[in-house]
């Protein structure tokens, strides 16, 4: 804890009179404040927001220290505001601060793939020697790791981070501010390379952030490979004390061998080079990436001085890391958040965000085991753990170890920083949990679980889940919120987005997707019909709803839950106007569609002027947008009638602004509209199909990630004779000895008829496997002849990151839209967060 005074020296702010105050939290995003006396807020600006914007906001709730720039207004006489140039900049500026008071060992971790893995395998290899401090998940950027560095305290004996660049001249300020003693590169890729002329470019950017450690580890292998010298070796070593290799290829310090996969295992045999000491690690893992993350950690441990007795016993013990937060349904209406990979204080603030996130006003509950190696007295713990989870009032804490579970009286002892109701449980043991539980303690809430690995929590997923059959859609937030980022970075300053969640939001779940937008502060929802939307104010979503189609027998749910009609004729405009004088509603908000050329609904030219006196005579409605629909904007050869359209609606907003006393927002562009179009973007554009990870321009500028991947399991094998047919019809006549195998998805599902006879393709095992027969209601079956070592249980992946569903599409003689929009409800959706 720092005082503001101590803190407005650091980061060079202009002369202010500063009230007395104290600072131990750090924040960047409105939405995650925990501990308001106590926190400094960033203003910090981005193309598509301005953290200014939220002052007040933040004020009201009780923080009262901010850094901003000169621009502006310091209207709040009883804050501190320490103005400078860049708040990015004091930012990092007082993390490395920070950072230059601790003299521990510290881990810094970069390259373009495995960053992560290694950080967190690091972390559960020495976690029982060292009081540690690291990233959280994978805070790598420009603002993650200064907020990761400020974690450090007087406690910590080793730090862990990781950093992230995406072009030149980023390396220098994490450099800076992790200050790294022993620097890790796990290796250089093609990945995130956008922002790089070449890969040796990015190399040596990434190169810097080893400018003074001590100590330095890297694969001479990748360095080969890249090119001659892209690492110099030598160079290197004149500024660290030590450069610490391995290789295969090439010979390094640890020079590594056969490498002997058995069952789920890899026996890793190499020779120590300087003293040709042979050596062998078994690691639970066959795949490559696993493996060279696994050698890379090896390396750190030697060089940390452990013998290799130890480090083979600890090698053996790793564990898989799913670095997802996943949301499943559960029972009796629940929603279950399993984050329970690892569990430390760190992480168990980012989940309680998002269980708060998620909840829309439903119960909380959070399930959570002991908590080992935090550096703290149980006294401390309990208080930390009683303040994050009293600012964020959770309804019921469940308690798992026996550690907490002697500690009880800590917990019911002292109150809360803020009023709560807490109920507390206790439990010695997760057997014992299990031994009491029963579903109907479980009704209508969301349940957080954070436990150790030892206290395998997977055992409660297993009894809270709601239990559906094998097929499954999985839902990747983090890439739908990375997709909404690239399309809000190619905006203009100040316009706005409308989301487009109609259909189940594309097949992937209205409510969820719609809470993570909501959180994202996304301008607009649209829905198809108001039974959608109602659904979602009843989720606790309470942003704006347009409702695309709205019918006269649903007025009354519309006007219930403020949802905002789209108007497209005379008839539904007239019948929305008379029902709202009837109740005596004035001022009602709806949204004016022009029908510009699709010819599918809207206000055609002829019934502009018409609409426009319904509307100026009645003081019942008021226009909150106008817009239209571009009906082939994806399309080169047809801009010239996109061009039109675009003229059309001109002319109609142009009739309408001269009209109306106010103004009203415009929007025209669409998904493809956004990037081809980006002269169209009016006040605001409405994302579609994009956000779900599907780029029907096919335009290089953009780079979209798998949000939707649909898998099933193999339910039986068996062998077939030439001749013989599979399936219904005897349709599937095969030419050759075939091992076929019947997977759990079927035309019921949404997995297309289309797609049977050789048609369409699965993917397992990393091959494609035709489909061979009719596909069933509930089943299909393929050939998977050329597949080795394929067995029952293994996974199908019928779309998602190896087999595009746009492919899928392709193959069914349809588009994506209806493919995702397909997908039955009786397929479980399990949604996460990476």
């Amino acid at each position: 804890m720092y005082t503001i005074q101590q803190i407005a020296e650091v980061v060079q702010s202009q002369p202010a009179t500063l009230h007395t105050a104290n600072i131990e939290h750090l924040l960047t995003d409105s939405r995650r404040l925990v501990f308001p006396s106590t926190t400094l807020f960033f203003a910090l600006k981005t193309q598509r927001n301005n953290g200014a914007l939220y002052i007040d906001e933040l004020y009201t709730r009780g923080v009262r220290n901010f850094v901003v720039t000169s621009s502006y207004s310091n209207h709040l006489s009883s804050a501190n505001f320490l103005v400078v140039n860049d708040p990015l900049r004091a930012l990092q500026n007082l993390a490395a601060w920070h950072r230059s008071h601790f003299s521990i060992p510290v881990i810094g971790i970069t390259g373009s793939n495995g960053k992560t893995m290694v950080k967190e395998w690091l972390y559960q290899l020495l976690q029982t020697d060292y009081n540690i401090v690291r990233s959280p998940k994978s805070y790598n950027s420009q603002v993650g790791v200064p907020l990761s560095v400020w974690q450090m305290n007087a406690a910590n004996t080793l730090a862990i981070f990781e950093a992230g660049i995406s072009q030149p001249g980023e390396m220098e300020n994490l450099a800076n501010i992790i200050q790294p003693t022993m620097g890790v590169l796990t290796n250089i890729g093609e990945a995130h390379s956008q922002g790089f002329t070449s890969l040796a470019e990015k190399a040596n950017e990434k190169m810097l952030l080893f400018k003074d450690a001590q100590q330095f580890i890297y694969c001479k292998d990748c360095n080969e490979q890249l090119g001659a010298n892209i690492i110099d070796e030598e160079k290197q070593a004149t500024k660290a004390t030590r450069v610490f290799t391995w290789g295969t290829l090439a010979k390094g310090d640890i020079t590594i061998g056969q490498t002997i996969k058995k069952d789920d295992a890899t026996t890793i045999h190499a020779t120590l080079t300087k003293t040709s000491t042979p050596v062998e690690i078994t690691i639970p893992f066959t795949d490559k990436a696993s493996i060279d993350n696994a050698i890379t950690c090896w390396c750190v441990l030697l060089l940390l001085g452990y013998s290799m007795p130890v480090i083979e016993e600890k090698m053996s013990n790793l564990h898989p890391l799913d670095m997802r937060m996943q949301l499943l349904k559960g029972v009796n209406n629940c929603l279950i958040i399993n984050d329970s990979y690892n569990n430390d204080l760190s992480s168990l603030e980012l989940a309680l965000d998002y269980l708060v996130q998620q909840s829309s006003g439903k119960k909380t509950t959070l399930i959570l085991s002991d908590i080992f190696q935090t550096g703290q007295t149980i006294d401390e713990l309990i208080a930390n753990i009683k303040l994050k989870v009293g600012y964020r009032h959770l309804n019921r804490l469940i308690l798992i170890g026996p550690v907490f579970s002697a500690a009880r009286l800590l917990f019911q002892a002292e109150k809360f920083s803020k009023p709560t109701t807490l109920v507390y449980e206790f439990y010695e043991s997760t057997e014992a949990f299990i031994h009491h539980f029963n579903t109907h303690q479980f009704t209508s809430e969301v349940i957080l679980l954070k436990g150790s690995r030892v206290f395998e929590f997977e055992q409660l997923v297993h009894l809270l889940e709601e239990k559906v059959h094998q097929t499954v859609l999985e839902v990747n937030m983090a890439a739908m919120v990375h997709n909404l980022n690239e399309y809000q970075q190619t905006l203009q300053p100040g316009t706005k987005l409308m989301a487009m969640v109609k259909a189940f939001s594309y097949g992937s779940g209205s409510v969820e997707v719609a809470n993570v937008l909501q959180f994202h502060k996304v301008d607009y929802l649209a829905v198809a019909y108001v039974d959608e939307g109602v659904e979602l104010r009843k989720a606790g979503i309470n942003m704006p709803i347009m409702v695309m189609n709205p019918e006269t027998v649903t007025f009354d749910l519309l006007v219930e839950h403020n949802l905002e009609p789209e108007l497209f004729s005379p008839a539904i405009l007239q019948s929305f106007e008379t029902y709202l004088s009837k109740n005596a509603i004035i001022q009602y908000p709806v949204h004016i569609k022009i029908d510009t050329g699709m010819h599918r609904l809207g206000f055609d030219s002829s019934q502009l002027s018409q609409m426009i006196e319904v509307i100026m005579q009645s003081n019942a409605l008021v226009v909150k947008s106008v817009f239209s629909h571009l009906a082939a904007s994806e399309n080169p050869l047809h801009d010239a009638f996109t061009n039109h359209q675009a003229q059309v609606f001109d002319a109609a907003c142009s009739l309408l602004a001269e009209r109306l006393p106010y103004s009203f927002i415009r929007h025209l562009s669409n998904t493809s509209a956004i990037f081809r179009h980006p002269n169209l973007q009016y006040d605001m554009v409405r994302l579609g199909i994009g956000l779900y990870g599907v780029d029907t321009t096919f335009n290089p500028k953009i780079h979209l990630q798998t949000v939707l991947n649909l898998r099933s399991t193999i339910a039986q094998l068996r062998t077939v004779k030439a001749g013989d047919t599979v399936g219904y019809s005897l349709a599937g006549v095969l030419t050759r000895d075939s091992l076929i195998a019947t997977i759990r998805i079927g035309y019921a599902d949404g997995f297309s008829r289309n797609l049977g006879n050789g048609k369409g393709y699965v993917w397992i095992k990393g091959t494609l496997a035709p489909v061979v027969g009719n596909v069933c209601m509930d089943m299909i079956m393929v050939d998977v002849t050329d597949i080795n070592t394929v067995a029952e249980g293994d996974a199908v992946e019928l779309f998602g990151p190896n087999l595009p569903v746009t492919d899928h599409a392709k193959w069914s003689n349809t588009i994506a839209y209806e493919v995702l929009t397909g997908i039955s409800q009786r397929v479980k959706r399990v949604y996460f967060e990476e």
